[in-house]
């Protein structure tokens, strides 16, 4: 992703940092609270002048019975207490028919759903529903219904074949906070841009000026009865400011889950800037006329890797890339390059010409799928955990830390961990050093027990080493502590500066463990995963 500042150098890895920024204005707010809260008027605006200039944008009787209100029952992760989950919380939200007998809506509307149910618009009963595939970094998801004669007085709406333009009138359909019935509001295509959905996926977004609340995620976006995406966020600090994932998007997404399993979109990792200041142009001896990105670190530093470090990406297929990283789709749209690889990447290969050594080359780009990271996004999925005595292990994830960021009561760790030179924050959008590198984090403090007595509280601490045996992920971790048979169980931190070594009798922690697991309500001493583990005991153990 480029940096809106253009003067300043652009990482497309940096994409994670918009998407945890705007994560708290938009897909969080998303689903509607179980009680909707007090509404506020607002202001109306003056109407702008290219409202007046388009056509008028009507609401449509086919559309709104094609439009479905989502009922869920969340059991979200809790990632600083990895044995158990949240408390249950029943949300609502939109979703939308579409073809095949399927409905589109967000994927944080259900993914951590245990019960969804759908009900159409002016119905009384409401129907169950399966979740039949999941996009967590691109926010789509598709259910399908038990009963499919629901199918047959709801039909599916078209998708529109093209991106809009700026200023089309545009309806937004869904059931927001504020009211039981269908809501339909009115704007107009404000900005189509390419940018960061997630810490590891990027894709093209629309900004709407219709009013985008709680509720409304989900919920199918219209122009002339045709969806051109779907509503799934907006931003709090600001009026009538929402975004909308497009067909081009969703119809990639259909693609990817025709053989049942979502692979991700292809994308390209490398750190590149841009190529406007004039010093840097005559210090890689560039032709005047020559524009593109360059390539400040290439993603993979093997000799096989086609990039390298100061190559100047001028082509994208036979896209010219100019010194911003800008390419222009057609008469009017202007949007960063990266957006060529989904509809160019050909079996995770993207043709790219660059300028090197004083010639143009061709080179074959090898994209990913999904982002390998040392600290990851649970993506649905629900954190591993082991109990050993009076202390839980688990794997950092980018949830962890989300909490301290949310939580003011929490919001002192990250400067503390920054202090002290944490790889929690050091570490965030590193790839793995070594295949299968995680880092074991303690999520909490010491479950109350003697054995802990004098040492400091050591939640939010990565795990460096036992007994001076470097540890390389949990599983990596619950192997070592099952193998061990020294005397005592050392465990230090990795810190650059405080901290401390905890120093227990092995055998002792090994024998409390049940008690501490019983004394705090924890069902098992670890997740199915690291439990196969530690029972599986060696010959000779």
């Amino acid at each position: 992703m480029i940096h809106q500042s253009s003067r300043l150098r652009f990482a497309i890895t940096f994409a994670f940092a918009t998407s945890l920024i705007s994560a708290t204005g938009s897909i969080l707010a998303a689903p509607v609270e179980q009680s909707p809260p007090p509404v506020t008027p607002t202001p109306e605006a003056k109407p702008s002048p290219a409202i007046i200039l388009s056509p008028p944008a009507t609401p449509s009787k086919a559309v709104e019975n094609s439009v479905v209100k989502i009922f869920a029952t969340l059991r979200l992760p809790d990632p600083s207490k990895p044995w158990t989950k949240k408390e249950p919380s029943e949300i609502t939200a939109s979703g939308a028919v579409i073809s095949d007998k399927r409905i589109l809506t967000n994927a944080h509307v259900v993914q951590y759903a245990s019960e969804v149910q759908v009900q159409a618009n002016q119905a009384g009963d409401k129907l169950p529903a399966t979740v039949k595939a999941v996009a967590p970094g691109m926010d789509l998801a598709i259910l399908e219904l038990e009963d499919k004669k629901f199918f047959d007085s709801h039909s599916p709406l078209p998708f529109k074949k093209s991106l809009p333009d700026s200023k089309d009138p545009v309806m937004v359909y869904g059931y927001p906070t504020g009211g039981a019935s269908l809501s339909i509001t009115k704007g107009i295509i404000s900005r189509i841009e390419f940018t960061g959905y997630s810490l590891s996926t990027l894709g093209l977004r629309i900004q709407i000026d219709a009013a985008i609340n709680p509720g409304n995620s989900g919920g199918p976006a219209v122009v002339n009865d045709e969806i051109v995406g779907i509503a799934f966020s907006h931003l709090q600090s600001a009026q009538n400011i929402g975004y909308i994932i497009p067909v081009e998007e969703i119809e990639l997404f259909l693609q990817d889950i025709a053989d049942g399993h979502y692979d991700g979109k292809p994308t390209m990792y490398d750190d590149l800037q841009t190529l406007e200041n004039p010093a840097l142009r005559s210090f890689l001896h560039l032709p005047e006329s020559l524009q593109g990105m360059i390539v400040h670190r290439p993603f993979d530093s093997a000799a096989s890797y086609p990039l390298k470090e100061w190559d100047v990406i001028t082509k994208i297929g036979d896209v010219p890339v100019d010194d911003e990283g800008m390419i222009k789709i057609g008469d009017t749209l202007r949007i960063r390059f990266p957006y060529m690889v989904q509809k160019l990447a050909a079996k995770n290969i993207v043709p790219l010409t660059v300028f090197r050594g004083g010639k143009e080359l061709k080179i074959n780009l090898p994209v990913l799928r999904q982002r390998p990271l040392v600290i990851p996004e649970l993506k649905g999925s629900y954190p591993s955990y082991f109990v050993y005595g009076p202390m839980v292990f688990s794997e950092a994830t980018m949830d962890l830390i989300a909490i301290a960021q949310k939580n003011r009561e929490t919001g002192a760790i990250i400067g503390l961990l920054t202090y002290i030179g944490s790889p929690l924050i050091a570490r965030i959008g590193d790839k793995p050093a070594f295949p299968d590198e995680r880092l074991v984090v303690v999520p909490c403090p010491f479950f109350p027990h003697r054995l802990s007595k004098g040492y400091g509280n050591p939640a939010w601490q990565v795990l460096k080493t036992v007994n001076h045996q470097p540890i390389k992920n949990l599983a990596h971790l619950v192997e070592v502590l099952r193998d061990l048979k020294d005397e005592f169980v050392t465990f230090e931190f990795n810190t650059r500066s405080s901290g401390e070594s905890c120093v227990f009798p092995r055998a002792e922690m090994v024998s409390t463990t049940e008690n501490i697991l019983n004394d705090n309500g924890v069902r098992s001493q670890g997740s199915a995963d690291v439990m196969k583990i530690w029972t599986a005991k060696t010959t000779d153990h």
